[in-house]
């Protein structure tokens, strides 16, 4: 049953069950969606770490070490014979540099692990079309490279087959996994694997195509990592090799130079 108070706001009363349990869920809800403005539960999700005790772990680290090095700052200050004011200023200031660096460090994690994935992806993809070809299921091939691989896709693709196990469909659960992971590449597979399967389309064909752009755009991303390593090491050569090479060719000559004129 459906009541409206003055003010737009609506609930449901069950008359067979407890309204106040009604509106306790849908206030957590509400409190889900708006308390974590900052993504933490989603980049923790993408590392694996989708409880709520793992998001409380990592705010009290977080607030823990900003409480310390603030205390710290304040004490160090206030030994050397600081203000009051200047002493709380750079406490603060402390702490919010703590906060923005954990905050900074857990995105470098998120994407750290994305590259890992990225960089495993084309070996993992030509081991389930090998697998699939072999004559196996897409399930039993998720497990056999979740058992044998060591990486961070085999440990999503385990997480796959927990979430089958529990009697979730295969499809919903490799679209779960692909917004975990935030990839481009991995969501363009999985969506390729799902429609695939549910339209009764040639797997392997689906996946020999994707080992191959897997493979290209694996040899893209070195290759563009080995001009930009290009690019950084012409700065010691230009700035610290070659004008040491040319003091070094006109150094004798500067010294005649200076001899003969003296």
């Amino acid at each position: 049953m459906l009541f409206a108070i003055p003010g737009g706001l609506l609930f449901i009363f069950d008359p067979d069950g407890d309204p106040f349990k009604v509106l306790e869920e849908r206030a957590k809800a509400g409190a889900a969606q708006t308390r974590d403005k900052s993504n933490i539960h989603q980049r923790l999700d993408e590392l694996g770490k989708s409880s709520e005790l793992d998001y409380q772990n990592f705010r009290i680290r977080q607030i823990g070490f900003c409480c310390g090095s603030a205390a710290l700052g304040l004490v160090l200050l206030r030994i050397s014979n600081h203000t009051i004011l200047a002493s709380l200023l750079v406490g603060g200031l402390l702490a919010a540099l703590v906060f923005v660096l954990i905050d900074r460090d857990l995105t470098s994690q998120v994407k750290k692990r994305r590259q890992r994935i990225e960089a495993e992806f084309p070996a993992v993809v030509e081991m389930l079309t090998l697998a699939i070809a072999a004559g196996e299921t897409p399930m039993s091939a998720m497990f056999r490279i979740a058992e044998s691989a060591d990486g961070e896709l085999s440990k999503e693709f385990a997480t796959v087959i927990a979430d089958v196990r529990t009697g979730k469909p295969l499809h919903l659960c490799l679209d779960a996994m692909g917004r975990r992971v935030k990839s481009v590449m991995i969501r363009r597979f999985i969506d390729a694997i799902v429609t695939a399967t549910l339209r009764g389309a040639p797997l392997i064909e689906v996946l020999s195509r994707h080992a191959v752009e897997a493979r290209a755009n694996q040899r893209n991303i070195v290759m563009n990592a080995a001009g930009k390593a290009e690019i950084s090491m012409m700065i010691p050569v230009v700035f610290l090799i070659l004008p040491i090479s040319i003091l070094f060719a006109l150094w004798p000559s500067l010294t005649n130079l200076n001899l003969f004129a003296s």
